[in-house]
């Protein structure tokens, strides 16, 4: 099985839910297509969507929500 981890492209705030009352893009264990948002990185109050480069699983997220992160940084790993 192969697996595939997502990184942020740049640093920021990742978050998980497109707004703080809303359902998190996806969750551990949802299947995901190439292009599938998993999530935003906010800079400087400019929100960047955050895609699944490839087909998979989430198997786990590697950040917590509203966490600061930095370029290069491991968010979500893919089965």
């Amino acid at each position: 099985m192969s697996e595939h981890v997502i990184a942020a492209p740049f640093p920021g705030v990742f978050y998980r839910r497109p707004d703080p009352e809303s359902p998190p893009f996806v969750a551990e264990s949802d299947a995901v297509d190439a292009g599938t948002v998993i999530g935003l990185i906010e800079v400087m109050k400019m929100f960047q969507e955050i895609q699944a480069e490839e087909s998979g699983t989430v198997a786990e997220f590697l950040v917590e929500n509203e966490t600061a992160v930095d370029a290069g940084q491991p968010l979500v790993r893919l089965t």
